[in-house]
């Protein structure tokens, strides 16, 4: 299972590529998340850094504010789910720090590691519905890039949950 994950990812990252000059302002790796629910509080939600957040990123071109993203994590009842989705900069503070919003797809995919996603939450409330285990994330940030390489954020997951995490560029 985590070969066919670790490969979907992969493959991600292999989009037309014009030259390796391009690459190198286009991708991106966002990891070690920590998240905390403020409402509902509920002290059995997967939550802190427990998640085991990786999403890849590719912007849709050098000066675009668009990029598509794809990624894996553990919802708050610790099933693991997929991440499909976009992200838009909104609005560009200084040269280090950005407004950013991102809009996606977290729940269950055709790949055995997801199928579980639905298990729990608000997820399966969305399963019995429409018979796929899924939750619209609506994420907005601010992202303070301290090199061109590193990046740290911090912003909310509606309704009410904090996150933080680190973007590597490349």
């Amino acid at each position: 299972m985590p070969s066919r994950l670790l490969f979907f990812l992969l493959a991600f990252m292999l989009f037309p590529i014009k030259s390796y000059a391009e690459r190198t302002t286009l991708y991106s790796v966002n990891t070690g998340s920590f998240l905390f629910h403020i409402a509902p509080f509920d002290t059995d939600s997967n939550q802190y850094f427990d998640n085991q957040y990786l999403s890849i990123e590719r912007k849709f071109s050098k000066d675009s504010d668009y990029s598509l993203f794809a990624g894996t994590f553990l919802n708050s009842q610790a099933n693991r789910c997929l991440l499909l989705g976009l992200r838009k900069d909104w609005y560009r503070v200084n040269d280090k720090l950005v407004i950013k919003g991102v809009y996606s797809y977290a729940g269950e995919f055709f790949f055995d590691a997801f199928e579980d996603c639905g298990d729990g939450g608000f997820y399966n409330t969305v399963k019995e519905k429409t018979g796929v285990g899924f939750a619209p994330y609506l994420y907005h940030a601010a992202q303070y890039n301290f090199t061109d390489y590193f990046a740290l954020e911090a912003g909310f997951i509606l309704p009410v949950i904090f996150v933080m995490s680190m973007q590597w560029s490349f």
